[in-house]
Parts: C-alpha cells; sequence; structure tokens
C-alpha cells in the first residue's frame, strides 16, 4: 500500500467514524482519534503502518495476543464449515468449548450456559442465583465494574451504576483496598479482618435471609487492579456458607490467564458457586461469554425451566475460537508465561520505577495484571489530577505505547504472551513520561 492510500485509509476511517460511530461511555463531540487497521502478537498499527506497542491488550482481553494463527485458522475453518446454529440445536464445537472450560474449572462444575459477553454472563448469573436460593437480594462492592446490562451496571460500584439504577435488590459494601483504607487498616491482615467484619455487619443489617448472592470480582480490574489480602475470598465464602448466600466470582477479566492461573480465584483459596467469563477465554476474537455453573446450582434447572437465552449463545465461530484459543495457550504455555513474566520481569521493573518516581505511589498486581497508582503527593496519596493524566496518555501514545488509562492509575496489562523484551521497552516509555511530572 502506498503512503498516500494509507494516509487517505486512516483519514476516511476517522471521518466515517466521527459521523456515524456513536461510542460507549463517551460525550459524542469528542471523537477518537487513533485508527487501528491490524495487529499481530503485542503489537497493533494504523493504516500508514504508525506502530503501537499494545499494554492494553484493548480492553484487557486480548491474552492470546492479536491475530493468533490457530484461532484464527480455527474460526476461518469453522465458517466454511457452519456459520451459525440456534442454541437449542446440538453442536460438536459448543459441546467441545464447555468441555475445555470446565475441566480447568474446580471438581463439581459440569455445565456452562453460553452468553454474548462478561455482562451478559453476570446477568444470567444473578438470575440463577435468585431463581436457586428463592432470595432476591445481590451484594456487591462500591469498587467493582460487572457489565453494562441491566442488573450488571447495579451491581457495578463505579459511577456508570448511577445514571442506570432501574434493577432491583442491589446492596453495596466496600472491599479491601488498603492503599486508600476504608478501615483504617495498616497491613493487609487488618484490612482483611475488617473488611470481612464490615460485610457480615451488612449481611446482618441487610437480612441474610434476603440476601441470594455475593458477586465479586476475584481480583478488581478497572477498578484498580487489587489483588484480595490474605484470607479475604475464604472469609467471603465462609460468610456465604454460614447465610446459605451464593457466591459469584466474576471472572471476566482477571480469567483465563490475565493473572498467570486459568482462574484467578485458585491462589485464593476459595470454590465460589458460579463463575462468570469472557475475555481472555477467547481473546475477544468472537464476542463470547458464559456461566460456568456448580452441579447443585445445575441441578436446580433438571426439571424446570430456565428462563433465559440468547440467540447466539454458543454461535459456532465464537465456540471454535474458545477451542482454538485454549488449546494454543496449553500447549504453548502461555499461562506460565504470564505468570513468569510477571514474577521475574513486570513486577521487578515496576518495583523500580516506584523507587525512582514519586508520583507512583503505589503498584501492585501478578500475572500480566498490574496496576501503577500516581499520586500528587506520597503523603496524602492525594490522586494525580485528571489532566495530568490525560497528558501522561498522550505522551505514551507519542512514543508508540498504546496504554491503559484509567482515573489516577496506569494499568499494565499486556498480553500473556508478551516478552521479557517488550516488558522492557514499555518500561522505558513508562519511566520516560513520569519523568516528566514535576518532582518525580
Amino acid at each position: 500500500m502506498n503512503d498516500t492510500l494509507a494516509d487517505d485509509l486512516d483519514r476516511i476511517a476517522r471521518d466515517l467514524d466521527r459521523e456515524h460511530v456513536f461510542h460507549s461511555w463517551s460525550a459524542q463531540a469528542q471523537s477518537p482519534q487513533l485508527v487501528i487497521a491490524s495487529g499481530r502478537g503485542c503489537r497493533v498499527w494504523d493504516h500508514s503502518g504508525r506502530e503501537y506497542l499494545d499494554f492494553s491488550s484493548q480492553l484487557v482481553n486480548v491474552n492470546i495476543g492479536h491475530q493468533h494463527p490457530v484461532v484464527v485458522e480455527a474460526i476461518r475453518e469453522q465458517a466454511e464449515l457452519l456459520t451459525t446454529i440456534a442454541p437449542s440445536t446440538v453442536n460438536f464445537a459448543r459441546g467441545q468449548a464447555a468441555k475445555r472450560i470446565v475441566d480447568r474449572a474446580p471438581e463439581g462444575f459440569r455445565r456452562v450456559f453460553f452468553t454474548n459477553g462478561g455482562a451478559d454472563a453476570n446477568e444470567n448469573a444473578i438470575r440463577m442465583a435468585r431463581l436457586h436460593t428463592g432470595r432476591d437480594k445481590v451484594l456487591s462492592t462500591y469498587r467493582s465494574y460487572h457489565g453494562n446490562t441491566g442488573a450488571a451496571v447495579v451491581a457495578t460500584g463505579d459511577w456508570r451504576r448511577i445514571p442506570n439504577e432501574f434493577a432491583r435488590g442491589h446492596v453495596h459494601f466496600f472491599g479491601p483496598y488498603l492503599y486508600r483504607s476504608e478501615f483504617w487498616a495498616t497491613t493487609p491482615e487488618q484490612e482483611s479482618e475488617r473488611a470481612l467484619q464490615h460485610l457480615r455487619r451488612v449481611i446482618e443489617a441487610e437480612g441474610p435471609a434476603s440476601i441470594a448472592a455475593v458477586l465479586l470480582e476475584s481480583i478488581p480490574g478497572t477498578a484498580g487492579v487489587m489483588p484480595p489480602p490474605p484470607g479475604y475470598l475464604a472469609g467471603v465464602r465462609e460468610l456465604c456458607d454460614r447465610h446459605g448466600i451464593l457466591l459469584i466470582l466474576d471472572e471476566v477479566m482477571c480469567g483465563f490467564g490475565r493473572s498467570g492461573r486459568w482462574f484467578a480465584f485458585d491462589g485464593y483459596d476459595v470454590r465460589p458457586d458460579l463463575i462468570t467469563f469472557a475475555k481472555g477465554v477467547n481473546s475477544g476474537y468472537v464476542p463470547a461469554g458464559g456461566v460456568i455453573i456448580s452441579d447443585p446450582i445445575a441441578e436446580t434447572f433438571d426439571e424446570r425451566v430456565f428462563p433465559g437465552g440468547l440467540t447466539y449463545s454458543g454461535h459456532p465461530l465464537a465456540m471454535a475460537s474458545i477451542v482454538a484459543t485454549l488449546d494454543a495457550m496449553e500447549s504453548e504455555g502461555i499461562v506460565a508465561n504470564a505468570r513468569a513474566i510477571g514474577e521475574t520481569e513486570i513486577g521487578p521493573a515496576l518495583a523500580d520505577l516506584a523507587e525512582r518516581h514519586a508520583v507512583i505511589g503505589e503498584v501492585r498486581g501478578e500475572g500480566v495484571f498490574w496496576a501503577m497508582e500516581l499520586v500528587a503527593d506520597r503523603e496524602t496519596r492525594e490522586p494525580l489530577p485528571a489532566a495530568e493524566m490525560g497528558r501522561l496518555k498522550a505522551g505514551m501514545l507519542e512514543r508508540g505505547l498504546l496504554p491503559f488509562v484509567q482515573d489516577n492509575r496506569i494499568h499494565v496489562v499486556p498480553p500473556c504472551v508478551v516478552t521479557a523484551e517488550e516488558v522492557a521497552e514499555a518500561v522505558a516509555v513508562y519511566d520516560e513520561v513520569l519523568s516528566t511530572v514535576s518532582g518525580s
């Protein structure tokens, strides 16, 4: 492609977008300018060939990297065989995908309900919990994101739920977050103990017999990449068991390799009742998500109709991409790579940055799931202002790094296939842009 044509395609793409595309979570006058035409591995580029190292994994979902040839070929082969089929039929690819998923779940999970993505996965998990228990309320944390559909967005803890509070029966509580503790804690153990005491009191005040489920991200992602402190998830499980409440763990962002494990909760001594997933299960190559259902809950609907379904539940193209993704991640050691790269490259490199840049208040994470929380003052922990965060984001883009910036944080979330050399390249960019912050 000649340079003139490439530049024209970038311009035309922006013009079409500005005129005809309505973007999510945006004021529409603020049209995006970044054009992505293609990608490979951890890199993407526009039509003119401007290349970016993708340390956002788009929306923290491209775990296997862009355009993995095995997954692309599986989608092509399935498209030639059968592009779509009703969910009420039996389809080999659907059964294969479900088997691959439950093989990686804890014992006692044999069934998967497929959805189009993470939001409707959480939506249907909530529905299952309410029908199974005969109770109504769902408890979730203020620092959380569970999706943009009716119940999922109200279960969400951040600002996005407030204009959308039309679903019933949702109660929020504070989860652990030691850096900005709501509980005057000074150690991870204190934070865990006091956060559990807070949840215990919320359960008691709401009436345990009215609560169907507690819904948690195993590791809160968009809210700040916050691995739970020791004993917290196990303590939530114990509270749920005490009162007959189901535990739903949202693995939409943190699952399928992101934490360096197949499921993030595998590192925290807890077994949920329902597991929701999407994103990393096939790196978003075709929209897909679902609920992994423990046997007792699945048996509720053996003779009772489950009142839910989607036209594209278990779509063949999505199912083929799941099978290929999980098989490739297994055979190529991609989950192990995510774990090792976090331990030996990302974690130490970010810790070194924090030593040298006063603007970094805290670094936290595991696998390829990290965040640098930026502050204007380390003593007061005042968040770095939005204007400064915008300037840093622009600086990273100018230097060829595609970042994930949320509030006062830079989330370091490359694909699970990232190499040590690519980590070093990204860290050099972080180092350079952070050096431009006054006092850093």
